[in-house]
């Protein structure tokens, strides 16, 4: 039998860095299914399609009834978790994502699918801000946030590259149902791990910012559909530009609400660091540039190439390893070097990705057309992002963290689906009157679209070049 001198306890510190890992798990496990959902029902449409009777533009609703609800609810649920505290915010989004999932997965028709995935879109409003908002209240500033931070980018990087594989695995496997039911059991032990594991932050009392809340999130909504409604039905929509009307119109009622607000939904304080709005605006282009290229890469790996749906999920795959390998290393590199070098350079390497892409031709294969570009874009993401958010959160009041983070994260998903919506126009407007095999008019559609990509990234590389100053982290948190 061991002697009681034999049993030591693990120091205090030792104790705090194991409790700090547990709840970076939980938090970027919640971020990560999330992301996960952004594409993880992609390579299962056809089969959906079949399944629930939906028609040809029907089916893109399936993607797009959760962004819309995502992008348009996500300053909302950032305001939500200042008021009645993050963690209680991220464990009723993990219940409504999980519950949705389920009624997703045992959908009959397509209206039943198409609400379900608009809450999901709600619970992942809830979650997102919040896992953003828990790291920066949890982790000390310094090499422990920057860490924490690292890992969290990764999960936000390749989220969506996981659930293309993951998708594929399960729609060849199993049935196209499981791209949504495996959010199940994740979403439930989420929320049975948060309360016993991560700290409750404060409660900030005040009143609810009702006005801001409905422009602001009507407004989003609005400019979200009126995009999606471009990229199928064209510029000259009547609907499109009554949305497009009408979202100019909340938007600036927004603005005007939110300068009077006496605890805004949005303070537009937090435009008011210069380093910070430079760190926003790259948070809103970097994406703009990148899903599109994203969703033209599966559609060429599948189309062109003729991949399995499995085998263009595992496609992406070293872009995957390359983004998480960039992100370990960016911790230590970023207070050596600051966070504006890093940007700059992971901006530049998407340029070259977005210029690469454009010049793909038909008669290209995966390792001489595509896979450059993909590690170029993993390396790239994983040195921006990473600082962006960084950047962002400096010097961040800890009672407008969740705004602060609500906004980061709404400007990183509209940026997405809005520069996706751009990108498919342009696509459109190229192929439109082309002439050719299927696979031609494909690539030479997409290149056109990853030319407007370049220039969406070489105007983020402008911008954060002229607007975020060279301090580093530390200092600027000073």
């Amino acid at each position: 039998m061991s002697s009681p001198s034999t049993t030591t306890e693990a120091p205090p510190a030792s104790r705090h860095t194991a409790r700090l890992g547990t709840v970076l798990v939980v938090i970027v496990t919640a971020y990560l299914m999330v992301g996960v959902d952004s594409t993880v029902v992609n390579v299962a449409l056809p089969d959906i399609q079949q399944d629930l009777g939906f028609s040809r533009t029907g089916l893109s609703w399936v993607l797009n009834a959760y962004t819309l609800a995502f992008g348009g609810l996500l300053l909302l649920g950032g305001r939500v978790g200042d008021i009645v505290g993050r963690r209680r915010t991220l464990t009723v989004g993990a219940l409504l994502f999980a519950g949705s999932s389920l009624l997703g997965g045992l959908a009959t028709d397509s209206g039943w699918l198409l609400a379900a995935r608009a809450a999901q879109g709600v619970g992942a409003a809830l979650i997102a801000p919040s896992t953003l908002a828990l790291i920066t209240t949890n982790f000390p500033d310094g090499p422990r946030r920057h860490h924490a931070l690292g890992v969290y980018t990764s999960m936000a990087g390749i989220g969506a590259s996981i659930g293309l594989v993951l998708g594929g695995m399960l729609t060849s496997w199993a049935s196209w149902r499981w791209s949504l039911l495996i959010n199940v059991p994740i979403g439930i032990g989420v929320a049975l791990a948060l309360p016993r594991l991560v700290t409750e932050t404060p409660r900030h009392a005040g009143h609810f910012d009702a006005a801001g809340a409905l422009t602001g999130t009507a407004g989003m909504t609005s400019l979200v559909y009126a995009f999606i409604r471009v990229s199928t039905q064209g510029w000259s929509d009547t609907l499109a530009l009554l949305a497009f009307t009408t979202a100019a119109a909340l938007l600036a009622g927004f603005t005007f609400v939110e300068s009077r607000a006496v605890q805004p939904i949005m303070p537009l304080r937090l435009f008011s660091d210069r380093n910070r709005a430079g760190g926003y605006a790259g948070v809103l282009l970097l994406p703009a540039s990148m899903f599109g290229a994203f969703y033209f890469l599966t559609l060429i790996s599948q189309r062109v190439l003729e991949f399995s749906p499995l085998r263009a999920g595992f496609a992406f795959l070293p872009m995957t390893v390359v983004l998480f390998t960039t992100v370990r290393l960016v911790p230590r590199l970023l207070p050596r070097l600051g966070a504006k070098p890093l940007i700059l350079t992971g901006m530049t390497l998407l340029v070259g990705a977005s210029v690469w892409l454009w010049r793909l031709r038909p008669d290209d294969g995966y390792a001489t057309g595509l896979l450059g570009p993909l590690l170029l874009v993993g390396m790239g993401v994983g040195l921006s992002l990473m600082p962006l958010n960084a950047t962002i959160l400096a010097r961040v009041q800890p009672h407008e963290a969740g705004a602060a983070s609500g906004l980061l994260q709404t400007l990183q998903w509209l940026g997405g689906t809005l520069g996706l919506s751009v990108l498919v126009t342009v696509f459109g407007t190229a192929t439109r009157h082309a002439s050719g095999t299927p696979a031609a008019i494909l690539t030479e559609g997409s290149a056109r679209a990853f030319g407007v990509g370049a220039l969406i990234a070489l105007t983020a590389l402008l911008v954060t070049s002229f607007v975020i100053r060279g301090n580093r982290p530390e200092n600027s948190a000073a």
